[in-house]
């Protein structure tokens, strides 16, 4: 048997190594939510321990930050390098833990985050409005060393000092707190926002018990149903029940397919209920959220928050984002009342009955039986092809061949939170027992580049929607040290396996995850030597286009032969069906786009010209804002800016950048061109793309990494060419 010799008799680490090791390894020991392994053990994150942990974080980082404040002789290890890493702890324990409120949402969590947001957000403000910090910065960055650094780490200095200002650096001190209380309240009240969104979306369900009320439903959604009815307690296998929930995953067959006019108003009519009601109304927090970012921003000299918050993107100011989705609307509008009038005309001669107008639960339903007859083309046959399995692995051996990576999955474990069972060898451990784990390594070099999680599919603990976040951001070999291994995650609520059968997805699902693997891809891939310029740490309107180019891949013979493959048979999409999916693929092109724009339009409205809106109804101004922008309906539905997360279930977020969306779609639409050009597989394509896009983060202007692969600007009309809108 060994011996164990103690470590303070160990002669190479002398008293101050000591204190640093016992001091690690309290952290590791005493604080899961600070511990610096790669793989957080998600059963130690509980509610009881984040208050402590975070607590701590702060206490660390204030520490790093007033050593900083101490330096006379700046150099960039002691100031902008120490910047960096300063908050680092505090990035980890706190991005852990509002991780858990996505996906693992519950009361005491709930109560934690709220609790200590306030001492984040203060502490995370005084940064910025530290004067003695500042001084420190900006003395640095006029020292004659800044010319003799790296490009990449002369741009952090330069994108510093920027974030510094735009965070009320250069505000007189009579403001900073005012500043500083204006970012608790945006935080508080955001969070609001997304607590009530999805309490509102789990309080909703619908019990069927008469099973012809379901006609016309795919039989797997059928199937979705009643399992779910079934968990719940509703039915028994002799008596089926059928629930229907406000998830996608529910409630979109049933807009698209159901024959009863009935059960799509009361789905419809669910969906109103979302933000929305005296329990859950949103209304108010949206004006107060809008108040706060106008006030913040012109505390900082900006005349509103879009123009702060476009002030580095491509699109430069708010003005120019909103010119673009206005010069979009009217390049589209035509085609769109012309899809538009087509199905209401394809409803009066399917009925026979005069429809002057459709009722908002009826166009989807409508719009999918037109494209059915048009194309002979029905969604659902695709679904048996699309299985996560195989997506999965197809959607791997892609970009493996594109990138030059190898994906590998692990074996994953879960355990209870709070529970010491010990985990399996080698098993990485997960915060759900449906969590998947893989490793991505270069195929060329063998290095790990990183690591990520995959949860697919909805439960009432999870927030909805699709996204993809970084946990642990990696960095290239250098100076001696060997590569540090990026770690992300990609979420999702896709359909759920139904029975003996894997996850069926259908087309829209398949290209969700093609779109999150992009962002994954552009985290994991990124080999920039300064952590905050790396991944997807770029203009918020390029931060799309790796995400949406990589739908593409979901439409090529080429690359869905590698993973639509029938669960069952494994044949590939028969060729008459692919034909038919390619046909119907710009059905409604407009339509969708015009979706988008009605996103990006009341966004930009709103955070441009808020005094227009200041104190009116919300349903009086969604209506004024969007009148352009949809039909006529019989019915007026509640804003859908009461459940809008992406622009106020965040301080910032896509506020003032939903825009974005279209605006990569342009990006993305030029850019495929050339592998269309030059293969959709090809390496040598790929490659490019990962040099000068994938692996550059923002360690350049976005517009000249696009430039480095595409040899020139974008074409403007590319989208709108590729969708068949203008010739």
């Amino acid at each position: 048997m060994q011996q164990f010799t103690p470590l303070h008799t160990l002669p190479w680490l002398d008293s101050k190594a000591l204190q640093v090791f016992d001091r690690k390894r309290h952290i590791m020991n005493s604080h899961p939510f600070l511990n610096p392994v790669m793989l957080p053990a998600w059963s130690e994150l509980t509610p009881e321990r984040a208050s402590a942990d975070i607590r701590e974080a702060v206490k660390q980082a204030q520490a790093s930050i007033d050593a900083i404040c101490s330096v006379t002789e700046p150099t960039y290890a002691n100031t902008f390098a120490a910047l960096e890493s300063a908050s680092e702890p505090l990035h980890r324990a706190w991005g852990r833990l509002m991780h858990l409120d996505s996906v693992n949402d519950n009361a005491a969590q709930r109560e934690a985050i709220a609790e200590l947001m306030p001492e984040v957000v203060v502490f995370s403000s005084s940064i910025a409005l530290n004067p003695r910090l500042w001084q420190v910065l900006k003395h640095a960055a006029a020292q004659p060393w800044v010319a003799g650094l790296s490009p990449a780490k002369q741009r952090f200095i330069q994108e510093t000092l920027a974030d510094f200002r735009e965070s009320g650096a250069d505000l007189p001190e009579d403001k900073k707190a005012r500043y500083a209380e204006i970012e608790t309240e945006l935080s508080l009240a955001t969070k609001q926002f997304s607590e009530n969104v999805l309490d509102s979306t789990n309080a909703w369900e619908h019990i069927v018990t008469d099973e012809s009320e379901l006609a016309g439903l795919p039989d797997s959604a059928r199937e979705a149903a009643r399992l779910n009815a079934l968990a719940k307690g509703y039915g028994t296998e002799e008596a089926p029940q059928w629930r229907f929930t406000l998830q996608f995953p529910s409630m979109s067959p049933v807009m698209q397919f159901a024959d009863s006019d009935s059960l799509r108003k009361t789905l419809w009519e669910g969906a109103n209920t979302i933000g929305s009601g005296e329990q859950y109304d949103n209304a108010a927090l949206i004006a107060k959220i809008l108040d706060l970012r106008q006030e913040k921003a012109e505390m900082l000299g900006f005349a509103n928050f879009a123009d702060y918050t476009t002030s580095r993107r491509m699109a430069g100011t708010g003005a120019n984002a909103l010119r673009f989705i206005d010069t979009m609307h009217e390049k589209v509008h035509p085609k769109f009342i012309e899809e538009q009038e087509t199905v209401r005309r394809y409803k009066e001669r399917i009925t026979g009955q005069p429809a002057e107008r459709l009722n908002p639960w009826e166009i989807g339903y409508w719009s999918e039986k037109q494209r059915k007859e048009l194309y002979d083309f029905d969604s659902e046959e695709l679904r048996p092809y699309y299985s996560v399995p195989n997506v999965m692995k197809g959607l791997f051996d892609i970009y493996s061949t594109l990138y030059g990576i190898r994906v590998t999955e692990r074996t994953t474990a879960w355990r209870e939170p709070g529970s010491s069972e010990p985990l399996p060898e080698g098993a990485v451990e997960v915060w759900h027992p449906e969590v998947l784990f893989y490793d991505i390594h270069d195929t060329a070099t063998g290095d790990h580049l990183g690591s990520f999680y995959a949860d697919w599919h909805p439960r009432d603990s999870k927030r909805a929607g699709a996204w993809m976040n970084c946990l642990q951001t990696g960095l290239p070999p250098m100076d001696g040290q060997p590569r540090i291994p990026h770690l992300g995650l990609m979420c999702g609520n896709m359909t759920k396996p139904v029975g003996a059968a894997p996850a069926l997805l259908d087309h829209r699902e398949v290209e969700t995850v093609f779109h999150e693997f992009g962002h994954l891809l552009h985290q994991l891939l990124s080999d920039v030597e300064v952590k905050s310029l790396a991944g997807t740490s770029v203009a918020w309107d390029f931060v799309e286009l790796p995400s949406q180019i990589n739908e593409n891949w979901c439409w090529e013979r080429e690359s869905v032969n590698l993973y639509g493959r029938h669960y069952q048979t494994g044949e590939t999409i028969p060729d008459a069906l692919f034909a038919k999916m390619l046909a119907a693929r710009n059905y409604q092109s407009a339509t969708a786009c015009m979706r988008q724009l009605s996103f990006g339009k009341p966004d930009l409205e709103l955070h441009t010209r808020l005094d227009r809106y200041r104190g009116r109804d919300l349903e009086e101004i969604d209506r004024e804002i969007l009148a352009d922008y949809r039909m006529p309906n019989p019915i007026e539905a509640p804003s859908v800016l009461r459940r809008m997360t992406h622009l106020f279930a965040d301080s910032t977020g896509y506020a003032a950048g939903y825009y974005s969306y279209k605006w990569a779609e342009v990006l993305e639409a030029d850019a495929f061109s050339r592998f269309l050009k030059e293969g959709v597989l090809n390496p040598a394509v790929g490659a490019d793309f990962r040099r000068c896009i994938l692996s550059k983060g923002n360690s350049k202007p976005a517009a000249e990494l696009y430039r480095d692969f595409m040899g020139r600007d974008p074409d403007p009309d590319a989208l709108l060419i590729k969708t068949g809108i203008i010739a």
